[in-house]
């Protein structure tokens, strides 16, 4: 096809300048004509190919900024943490000038209805996803289709995942694991420590479990009990009333999938009037948990800076959209925050 086109555009300047010929004083015109379409021509046929050069580097999706879309999916929209990522991930749309659509389940557990948005969301002509998953397996499977087609992102929870463009978040096992060391340094080895995890089997929550019990092991700590609150402080409170229940209020700290659960546990601390002699930990350093942090109510949480994990996937996806390379693990810091810093951290 292009040795035709060159052929035809051969013909055409042959027949130019016949014409040229036989118009005299017209020739100068003719000339800058014949030159312009032929250039045109090498123009259009280098546009194609450099077309389908980025087309095969990004699965097809080259756009202008402003026709670019972007989809991303979070385990929820209805808590505190959550709508930080959001705000991070709105924070990068206005700034590239592309739009981003966000959206989640009414809760983590909702795990069915995630893959249905999943499912909705690919079927939009979007230019890449990013996931933050209620469960790994469910959401890989919902993202096949996707796979090699577009940029798919994953957000504070990794999967395994064939056509995985990057993950960006923390490391929650190291990130938890100074959850556990503050306890064995504060209290000692004969410490008396209850873990609340999150969603059961959930991938986040057994990191955050794995993390916090081999900071305890480093003081010789083995957690007495594992309950789990589902993510959310009205799960977490029940929890904890049985954990103070079995143990007759003889806790001395407890470590939390996130800080709804240990906001959760305060209260059911707090009914019980034991909060004061409980150690609570959270982890995502949430505004309302850093401020009872602040008041001394809670010990301590773990921020993950969500705004900025939020913000730097929404950059990620859109760089590989236009073709250029991601790393395959972005991480995002964390803080560990204690009545000592909660102050600065707040600003």
């Amino acid at each position: 096809m292009k040795q035709w086109k060159k052929i035809m555009a051969l013909l055409l300047v042959v027949t130019m300048a016949g014409v040229m010929a036989g118009c005299g004083s017209q020739s100068g015109d003719a000339k800058e004509s014949t030159g312009s379409d032929d250039s045109a021509a090498e123009a259009d046929t280098a546009e194609t190919e450099g077309t389908d050069e980025a087309d095969a580097a990004t699965g097809g999706d080259t756009a202008a900024a402003g026709n670019i879309s972007i989809a991303v999916n979070l385990k929820t929209l209805n808590s505190e943490y959550w709508g930080y990522v959001k705000a991070g991930c709105d924070k990068a749309a206005e700034e590239l000038g592309i739009e981003v659509t966000v959206s989640g389940p009414d809760a983590e557990s909702e795990i069915a209805q995630q893959v249905t948005q999943i499912s909705d969301q690919l079927a939009q002509d979007i230019n890449a996803i990013i996931v933050a998953p209620c469960d790994a397996d469910a959401a890989a499977g919902a993202l096949q289709e996707a796979s090699g087609k577009i940029p798919v992102l994953f957000i504070d929870q990794d999967v395994e995942f064939e056509g995985k463009t990057s993950f960006v978040g923390t490391s929650n096992v190291d990130a938890a694991k100074k959850g556990g060391q503050y306890v064995g340094e504060t209290i000692g080895k004969d410490a008396k420590v209850v873990i609340i995890y999150g969603q059961e089997g959930e991938s986040t929550s057994n990191a955050r479990t794995q993390g916090y019990k081999e900071g305890l092991a480093e003081y010789d700590i083995e957690p007495m009990a594992e309950m789990s609150g589902k993510n959310v402080s009205d799960t977490a409170k029940a929890a904890m009333e049985d954990l103070l229940t079995r143990f007759d209020n003889d806790i001395d700290a407890v470590l939390c999938m996130n800080d709804d659960t240990a906001i959760g546990a305060l209260s059911a601390c707090q009914d019980a009037g034991v909060a004061d002699k409980i150690m609570i930990i959270g982890f995502d350093g949430n505004k309302s948990a850093v401020e009872l942090v602040d008041s001394g109510d809670l010990e301590a949480t773990i921020a993950q800076q969500p705004e900025l994990m939020g913000y730097t996937a929404v950059m990620n996806a859109y760089k590989s959209i236009q073709g250029e390379a991601v790393e395959e693990a972005i991480p995002v810091d964390t803080i560990f925050i204690t009545k000592d810093n909660a102050a600065e951290y707040m600003g």
